[in-house]
């Protein structure tokens, strides 16, 4: 088997353990067979509010040898991803979305085909079961989608009714139609970021903000209302300038960087 990808950016123990395994050797011969997920546990839950959402995971960070969250070190979030969270910590969960982010970076026209026809293929889907479809495709990156897909989204948009939406530590992504494609602002507490986090608030964004525990979400917080941001993933449904509360998952229980609050 032939390896399709080009690892040269991809740090070397990863490499190694690509090679070393007959299964990962196989996989990083082939392109991916899908880019979506489809039964997220949390993005399961806007089912009851009549939407099925899907999720696309890359490699975040510069885990693939390409930063693709731009933010993630200024933010220090980097240790407490959520591409460690459940079942992200097992490397073949890793694995497969280094595989999917260099099918993107290196092979971006398939990349795009296959992606515009998985989405029209769940749109349908999502409507002949009476649900609407949402579509989050940095769920663990930064990428700015409006910037490499703007005019897929409208389409789907305008056609089948897609609604994108995104969490994002980037203040400044101006997106020209907030209806078709929905941002959140990642709040971090880290003293670095807060002009982020002040320019954020004065554009009036919604903030997601993790708390290390359930027990520990107040009311209100920076002045804000705080809703609960657990009871599903679908942050557009709630109003711009609230706090979106979460709490930590995964390795972010111990994270002491200040991107977790408590």
């Amino acid at each position: 088997m032939t390896i399709i990808y080009d690892l040269s950016k991809v740090p070397a123990d990863v490499v190694a353990q690509i090679h070393a395994s007959p299964k990962f050797t196989k996989w990083f011969s082939e392109f991916p067979s899908k880019l979506l997920n489809h039964d997220n546990p949390k993005t399961v839950k806007g089912e009851k509010y009549g939407i099925i959402t899907d999720v696309q995971y890359l490699s975040p960070a510069k885990s693939s040898g390409v930063n693709l969250c731009s933010m993630a070190y200024v933010a220090s979030c980097v240790d407490a991803c959520l591409h460690t969270a459940g079942r992200g910590a097992m490397s073949s969960v890793q694995m497969s979305r280094l595989r999917k982010t260099l099918f993107m970076l290196q092979y971006w026209d398939e990349y795009v085909a296959m992606l515009r026809a998985e989405i029209e293929k769940r749109a349908k889907y999502a409507k002949r079961k009476g649900y609407k479809y949402a579509v989050r495709l940095n769920g663990t990156t930064d990428i700015r989608w409006e910037l490499k897909l703007w005019e897929d989204m409208v389409y789907y948009n305008l056609w089948y009714d897609v609604q994108f939406y995104d969490y994002t530590k980037i203040p400044n992504r101006l997106v020209p139609d907030p209806s078709v494609y929905d941002l959140t602002f990642s709040y971090s507490g880290v003293d670095k970021y807060q002009r982020h986090v002040d320019t954020a608030r004065a554009m009036g964004m919604r903030l997601a903000v993790v708390f290390r525990y359930r027990t520990q979400i107040p009311k209100t917080f920076l002045g804000m209302d705080v809703v609960d941001g657990d009871d599903s993933d679908l942050r557009f449904l709630e109003p711009q300038g609230v706090v979106s509360a979460l709490y930590a998952k995964g390795k972010a229980v111990h994270d002491t960087s200040g991107f977790v609050v408590g």
